[in-house]
């Protein structure tokens, strides 16, 4: 970290992560390690989706297109902050910073949209067996991950032109390791009340409408496994709804506290915190929770190795 970093005046400086801590290097190295392990494991994930016919279910395409998702939201963070760690160039131009936020912002929003209507899946599974096929088509799949997509995209473009459109006044020097429409916008020297009202919107729209709508489904759900009278049936409800459930907290928890809380009250060091839980962590546990726990996806993986 010691070489100068050559930047032109429209760069900007990712300070990087958590620089007062004292084995910064053992910590960037466990980021790569988590890094690799969480492209080995998602890829693995959607691999065995693909040549299982047992897995070519609305559900397990649902969680191929998470899978992807994860893939690439935590390619667009951890690869950048580990160059500018080893090399000391800690530099982003202006297109580069723009482009980190807007796939950042897509890929979050896509996996919001996604983790929805997947609980939308299982209710209809489990509160309405007998119409599943009919219901949970092919055709409904892939609308349900054109729309996951489309909708990430969309909004991100929104968000991330009209937080670049901007003027930076005084230091280009941003609080996190990665760029961020919220660290940008505090080197902002103009009026942004307008975009953080829409800023709120957004998260109303993106994050607080699809949790409540998660967790109406839930209450029906729960309801319909306390009336099973068959064990078994009830514990493999019950299964599938608990590693849902466990994937939307750990989504939507550091996103709410992330984009609801007002721009005065955000700490750089808490938000680092959340970043690491969320974009970086969860890519990691997500096939965990769904591997792991699932005895279809550890037979088709024994299936595979033999």
């Amino acid at each position: 970290m010691d070489k100068i970093n050559e930047t032109s005046g429209t760069d900007f400086i990712l300070l990087g992560l958590f620089l007062d801590m004292k084995h910064i290097r053992f910590f960037i190295g466990t980021m790569l390690v988590i890094y690799i392990v969480a492209l080995i494991l998602n890829f693995v994930l959607i691999l065995l989706i693909c040549v299982d016919s047992h897995l070519h279910t609305p559900m397990y395409f649902l969680l191929s297109q998470l899978a992807l998702m994860d893939m690439t939201l935590i390619s667009s963070t951890i690869p950048k902050m580990a160059t500018n760690f080893f090399s000391g160039r800690r530099n982003i131009s202006q297109v580069a910073c723009g482009t980190q936020i807007f796939f950042f912002l897509t890929l979050g929003i896509a996996e919001c949209l996604l983790i929805t209507l997947m609980s939308y899946d299982r209710y209809v599974a489990i509160c309405n067996p007998l119409r599943y096929a009919l219901i949970m088509s092919q055709k409904v799949c892939l609308q349900m991950a054109a729309i996951s997509w489309a909708g990430g995209t969309l909004t991100s473009l929104a968000h991330t032109a009209y937080a670049m459109h901007f003027p930076i006044c005084g230091s280009r020097e941003i609080s996190h390791f990665l760029c961020e429409a919220m660290a940008i916008l505090k080197l902002v020297c103009d009026d942004i009340s307008a975009y953080e009202k829409a800023l709120m919107v957004t998260s109303i729209v993106v994050l607080l409408i699809p949790l409540s709508l998660i967790m109406s489904s839930y209450a029906v759900i729960f309801l319909t496994i306390l009336c099973m009278k068959s064990p078994e049936a009830r514990d493999k409800a019950l299964a599938t709804c608990s590693s849902h459930l466990t994937v939307v907290c750990l989504y939507y928890g550091p996103a709410m506290v992330v984009y609801m809380r007002p721009s005065s009250y955000h700490n750089p060091k808490l938000d680092q915190v959340l970043f690491v839980l969320g974009p970086i962590l969860t890519p990691l546990l997500n096939p965990l929770i769904y591997g792991l726990r699932n005895k279809e996806v550890v037979g088709a993986l024994r299936k595979v190795l033999s």
